[in-house]
C-alpha cells in the first residue's frame, strides 16, 4: 500500500540546508556500508524500487517559488526513474579500503543533482576478498542522520532471505501544482511560516520563565553560569578551520560497543560522552602533530541532538538541536578527559541548553523567508576572524541487529556528515550491529592528512580501555581498529601506531571517574 505523500512545504531547517549548499559546500548526509559479497545490482535495484512507496519523499524534488516569498515544496517528479538513482561502478585494482576511500572521497565531493529527486546509491564492485559495497547520499534537506539511518532500515531487509518484489505500480502522470508555486500562494505560505515560528518563540520564552522563576533547589541556570566563560569565549582555529574547496577525502575506523560499555560502566558517562572525550584526545595529539601548543585550549564541538518524539511517526526531514560542547584539549589523562566531557554535557543537558538553542533557531525561523533565503545563502561567503566552532560531530542509532542488501549481510557502515566552509573536519558515528562506525570527512586542502586524525582516535581509545578502572577486574579486549586493510589488525594497535611521546605526549594519569546519570544521546 502506498503511503500518503507527506506535507510538500519545506520547514524553515529542511530550506537553510538546500540555500547553505554549494561547490564547496556539498550538503548530502551518506554512509559507506560494505557487505560480506558482491550484490546483485539487478536485485537490489528491483528491491529498492519496490520499496519506494513506503518513503514518498524520495520520488520527489524541491521546487523554490519565485522570489523565495515562501520556503521551497516537495513536487512529485513526473520524470522519476530508479535507474537514475542507482548506478553501478567498479572499484580499481586491488580493490582495497585505500581505493574504496578514494572513491569513496570522489563520490562525496559532488553535489546531488537538483533536477531529480536527492538521493542516490552506488553498487560498488572489485572488492577483495570477494565482499561488496554500497555508496549511497541524501541531502540533508530530505533527512538528518535519524530519519536517514531509519531510510537505510527500509530499503535493506532485516533478513537474508530474498523476498518476492510485488508489481510494480502503474505509472501515473503528475500535473504541477501551479497554485503551491504561484507569488500569491507564496505570499500567503511567508505570512503563516513566519505567524507560526513566532508562536514558537512565544511559547520558548514562557518556558524560559517559568524555568528562572522555578523555586527548585539546585538552579539548573547554576551550571550554565560556570560554563559560559568557555562557550562565550572566542574559539581559536584548529589546524584544519580553513576555507574549503570542495575535494573531500574520507577514511574510517571501528570500535567494539561491548567495550565502550565496558569503559562505561567503569568510568560513567554516556556513549557520546566516550566518543567526545576520544575525539578531544585524538584532535589534542592532531594539533600537537601541526607543531600547535594544546595547553589551555579548549574545542569547541557541535553535537546534533535528535528531537523526535519515541514511538511515534515523526516523518523525514530534520527535527534536531545542536548542543554546543566546549572540550578541553590539556586535560591529564583519557580518564580525566572523559570525567570532563561528562561533566560539561551533563550540565549542558540538566540546565536546559537545547532549550536555549532551540529558542534561538525559533527566532531565526521567525524572519520572513525572502530574508532567510538571502541570509543563508550569503553566510557561506563570510570567514571570520574566529570560528564560531571547530568541527561537527553527530553520533546516530543504527539498527542493533544485522541487515542485508540482495541476501548479501551488510559488515559496516560508515557514514559521512557535511562539512564545509572554514569546517575542514566533519565526523560521524554510527552504531550498527554491536559497534561503533566512525566516518571522517575533510576537505583535501585543509586536512589532506586526516587519516592520521584517523589513526589518533584508535590511539586515544586503547589509551582509554587501558587507563580506566576497569569494574569487577575484567579486562577490555582490544579491538578498535585503523582502515589501513580489511585483514585483522595486530593484537594491540597501539604498537602499530606511532609511539605517543612523539605524537602528542598526553600522560594518561588519571584517577577514579564518579558516576554520573547516562542522559539522552545526541542523533
Amino acid at each position: 500500500m502506498r503511503k500518503p505523500a507527506p506535507t510538500r512545504s519545506m520547514s524553515a531547517a529542511d530550506a537553510a540546508f538546500l540555500y547553505l549548499e554549494r561547490k564547496g559546500l556539498p550538503l548530502h548526509i551518506a554512509s559507506v556500508c560494505i557487505f560480506d559479497g558482491p550484490i546483485s545490482f539487478p536485485e537490489f535495484v528491483s528491491s529498492v524500487n519496490s520499496k519506494l512507496a513506503l518513503v514518498p519523499r524520495y520520488r520527489q524534488v524541491p521546487l523554490v517559488p519565485p522570489w523565495s516569498l515562501g520556503f521551497p515544496s516537495w513536487q512529485d517528479d513526473p520524470r522519476f526513474d530508479i535507474r537514475r538513482h542507482i548506478s553501478r561502478v567498479t572499484l580499481a585494482p586491488p580493490g582495497g579500503e585505500a581505493e574504496l576511500q578514494e572513491l569513496a572521497g570522489r563520490i562525496l565531493s559532488e553535489l546531488l543533482d537538483r533536477d531529480k529527486p536527492l538521493w542516490d546509491v552506488h553498487v560498488v564492485d572489485g572488492l577483495a576478498d570477494g565482499r561488496g559495497a554500497l555508496i549511497w547520499r541524501v541531502h540533508h534537506a530530505l533527512a538528518d542522520g535519524v530519519s536517514g539511518a531509519e531510510l537505510m532500515k527500509v530499503l535493506l531487509d532485516a533478513t537474508p532471505e530474498l523476498k518476492r518484489t510485488p508489481p510494480k505500480p502503474r505509472s501515473r502522470r503528475v500535473r504541477p501544482e501551479a497554485t503551491e508555486t504561484s507569488p500569491g500562494n507564496g505570499l500567503a505560505g511567508a505570512i503563516s511560516s513566519t505567524l507560526g515560528s513566532l508562536l514558537e518563540f512565544e511559547a520558548g520564552l514562557l518556558q524560559l520563565a517559568e524555568m528562572l522563576l522555578n523555586n527548585r533547589k539546585p538552579n539548573p541556570l547554576e551550571g550554565l553560569v560556570e560554563l559560559l566563560p568557555e562557550l562565550s569565549a572566542s574559539i581559536e582555529r584548529l589546524p584544519f578551520n580553513k576555507a574549503c574547496t570542495g575535494a573531500r577525502k574520507f577514511c574510517w575506523t571501528e570500535f567494539a560497543m561491548a567495550d565502550v560499555q565496558t569503559v562505561r560502566e567503569a568510568v560513567g558517562g554516556t556513549v557520546n560522552d566516550v566518543i567526545l572525550a576520544v575525539l578531544a584526545r585524538a584532535l589534542a595529539r592532531y594539533v600537537k602533530l601541526h607543531g600547535q601548543s594544546v595547553v589551555n585550549r579548549m574545542v569547541r564541538v557541535v553535537c546534533p541532538v535528535n528531537l523526535r518524539l519515541p514511538e511515534k511517526d515523526n516523518g523525514a526531514g530534520n527535527q534536531i538541536s545542536f548542543l554546543p560542547v566546549a572540550l578541553p584539549l590539556d586535560a591529564r589523562g583519557p580518564v580525566r578527559t572523559l570525567q570532563a566531557v561528562t561533566a560539561r554535557t551533563e550540565t549542558l543537558k540538566g540546565c536546559g541548553a537545547l532549550g536555549f538553542v532551540k529558542l534561538i533557531a525559533n527566532w531565526l525561523s521567525a524572519a520572513p523567508p525572502p530574508l532567510q533565503a538571502l541570509f543563508w545563502r550569503i553566510i557561506p561567503e563570510i570567514i571570520l576572524p574566529v570560528p564560531l566552532l571547530n568541527l561537527i560531530c553527530t553520533n546516530v542509532v543504527g539498527s542493533p541487529t544485522p541487515l542485508y542488501a540482495a541476501g548479501r549481510r551488510m559488515l559496516a557502515a560508515y557514514p559521512q556528515v557535511p562539512t564545509g566552509w572554514d569546517l575542514g573536519v566533519g565526523c560521524a558515528v554510527h552504531s550498527y550491529d554491536g559497534k561503533l562506525f566512525f566516518g571522517l570527512i575533510a576537505d583535501t586542502e585543509a586536512a589532506p592528512d586526516v587519516d592520521r586524525l584517523r589513526d589518533f582516535l584508535v590511539l586515544s581509545f586503547e589509551e582509554l580501555c587501558r587507563s580506566a578502572p576497569l569494574a569487577k577486574g575484567r579486562g577490555i579486549k582490544r579491538r578498535a581498529r585503523g582502515a589501513r586493510t580489511q585483514q585483522e589488525q595486530p593484537a594491540n594497535p597501539v604498537q602499530a601506531a606511532a609511539p605517543e611521546s612523539t605524537n602528542v605526549g598526553l600522560p594518561p594519569t588519571d584517577g577514579p571517574a564518579p558516576a554520573v546519570d547516562h542522559g539522552k544521546e545526541a542523533a
